[in-house]
């Protein structure tokens, strides 16, 4: 055996009687335990081989923490008007039904909140003048809002006896305040916010008061809007947003998506089944979205809804390692 060969084997030896972590190979370098480890397929605190900071997060956990994905790219930043507003029955498909002629309430066909088509029989009632019945039909199709009269009760051509509303289609009136008067216009569009948690609802200015209200110290703005499965009602609060001013960006998020780490913003980053927080650069913003200028890039699928979950999976698992 040559002195070279027979250096090496004894520095393999040496190696092995040591047993402290630490052992030579046959080329004379070093390799710690832990190196040897992750050479080995081993994983950090997480359990993902992602780096220092990534959490792992399946689709089945991403549903159970409510956590929203949405992918980086080009957006619009906006200008917004908010006006707050009251959910009114459209007024012009509103019928007050009255008597042709006096007489007494025979039968009540139909009662508060049932819906009626055209030409449906309300009441039928009989007149004093020639003693014989007539029915009270309702004029169109729609809701019976109101209804003013019972069995029985005399009625006349003076006082309606039902009210029928067709709320298919609802209006919304907007308290407009001094300073955004010249911001109003009738046709600018609006979206209407029930705050149900639904899609906001595009509609449109028909009318703008020319007469401000004394307690308020505003103007009225009416937005005429669908009410597509009965969504609506009328008594109800909602929210107009009214868009002023438009500008394109090359790269957005949701502002929902920014979070902060020490003293750095951060925006949680899907790469596979993890989660990286990455460093970003912002720009303007707007009530919804966030100019991204550096961190990012188009097509990043990031988390953009809860992300807080991720920012406290990632504090655990930071005091897991610091313990």
């Amino acid at each position: 055996m040559s002195r070279s060969a027979r250096r090496d084997v004894a520095l393999l030896v040496l190696g092995l009687v040591a047993g402290a972590g630490t052992f030579y190979a046959l080329q004379d370098r070093p390799v710690s335990a832990s190196s040897s480890h992750a050479a080995e397929g081993g994983h950090g605190g997480h359990g993902d081989s992602h780096g220092e900071g990534a959490v792992e997060l399946d689709d089945a956990k991403l549903a159970a923490a409510g956590i929203g994905l949405e992918t980086a790219g080009p957006e619009k930043l906006r200008q917004k008007l908010r006006l707050n507003g009251l959910v009114q029955p459209n007024q012009e498909a509103i019928v007050q039904v009255a008597p042709r002629f006096p007489g007494i309430v025979r039968e009540i066909r139909k009662r508060l909140g049932d819906k009626v088509n055209k030409g449906d029989v309300l009441a039928v009632i009989e007149s004093n003048q020639s003693l014989t019945t007539y029915d009270l039909k309702s004029p169109i199709s729609g809701t019976v809002v109101d209804r003013g009269v019972a069995l029985g009760e005399y009625v006349s051509e003076q006082k309606p006896a039902f009210v029928v509303a067709d709320l298919s289609t609802l209006w919304v009136d907007l308290s407009v305040y001094r300073r955004d008067f010249a911001k109003v216009r009738i046709g600018d569009p609006v979206q209407i916010d029930p705050e149900d948690g639904g899609a906001p609802i595009d509609g449109k200015v028909i009318y703008v008061s020319p007469i401000g209200a004394a307690d308020t110290q505003s103007a009225l703005a009416r937005v005429a809007i669908p009410n597509d499965g009965m969504r609506l009602r009328p008594g109800l609060f909602a929210v107009g947003n009214m868009v002023l001013a438009e500008k394109p960006v090359d790269l957005a998020v949701r502002l929902n998506a920014l979070q902060t780490l020490d003293t750095r913003t951060v925006v949680f980053v899907r790469n596979g089944d993890a989660f990286e927080p990455r460093d970003v650069e912002l720009g303007e913003r707007d009530g919804e979205w966030a100019e991204v200028i550096f961190g990012l890039m188009p097509g990043d699928a990031y988390a953009a809804k809860n992300s807080f979950v991720i920012k406290a999976e990632l504090a655990k698992g930071s005091a897991s390692h610091e313990h």
